[in-house]
């Protein structure tokens, strides 16, 4: 794991109060699902084989190793997972050549954290050469550090990754607000015992006890953070 700066530990907010935002990456901060899904269908064309918007929704968020096996399986395509998922990642950084566009509100909402003092993590499931080059759009200044999908023994959607983050930053995860974009990304932060906000990029996700779902980071400030986690802890 690369740690990005050296303000690694939570301020001090209180007894009750909001002590870190994790963050995700793809479809949460920057708009790279497109990219991830076109890496993908381009190369199955290409195979021979025609993926469709269920596949898509099937693998959204996934961590690279099950995405990979679902979609050899699913079209029986003759190469193999390990194979596969070296020529997406291969894909992928060629059409992130030319810069990743920033989701509406995610520079805003990395500032207000920035301003005020509370520590930030990015917690992804792209692997850590991936998040190196995402990472000179959105500014590695604006994170403590960055964790991999492949630099945790399990990925996103168990807790692992955001559990990892908490403890890197000596906070208590229930009182850290994890952003996420997908179901699989919901589910590790709520299992971790953080409060979740779920910004839907491709896939539905319902609001349930714990979680808050909004339609965009625009609607994502200080108070908001503040406030999830004051009502629960």
């Amino acid at each position: 794991m690369t740690t990005i700066s050296t303000a690694t530990r939570v301020l001090d907010h209180g007894d009750r109060g909001l002590q870190a935002v994790l963050l995700d990456m793809d479809g949460t901060l920057v708009d790279t699902e497109d990219f991830w899904w076109q890496a993908e269908a381009s190369l199955f064309a290409e195979l021979g084989h025609r993926l469709d918007e269920a596949d898509r929704a099937h693998v959204v968020g996934g961590p690279m190793t099950r995405v990979m096996e679902y979609l050899v399986a699913r079209t029986g395509a003759d190469i193999s997972p390990a194979d596969l998922g070296v020529l997406v990642n291969e894909r992928f950084v060629e059409l992130l050549a030319g810069g990743v566009p920033l989701m509406p509100g995610a520079e805003r909402l990395l500032n207000t954290l920035d301003a005020h003092g509370i520590p930030a993590a990015l917690v992804s499931a792209s692997h850590r050469h991936v998040i190196d080059i995402v990472l000179r759009s959105l500014g590695p200044e604006h994170f403590a550090f960055s964790i991999g999908g492949d630099e945790v023994a399990r990925t996103k959607p168990f807790p692992d990754p955001y559990l990892e983050a908490a403890r890197r930053l000596g906070a208590e995860p229930a009182r850290c607000v994890v952003v996420e974009d997908t179901p699989t990304g919901v589910r590790a932060g709520e299992a971790a015992g953080c409060q979740v906000i779920a910004v839907p990029s491709v896939a539905p996700i319902e609001p349930a006890p714990g979680r808050l779902v909004v339609s965009s980071l625009e609607q994502v400030d200080l108070d908001l953070l503040r406030s999830l986690v004051t009502a629960r802890v």
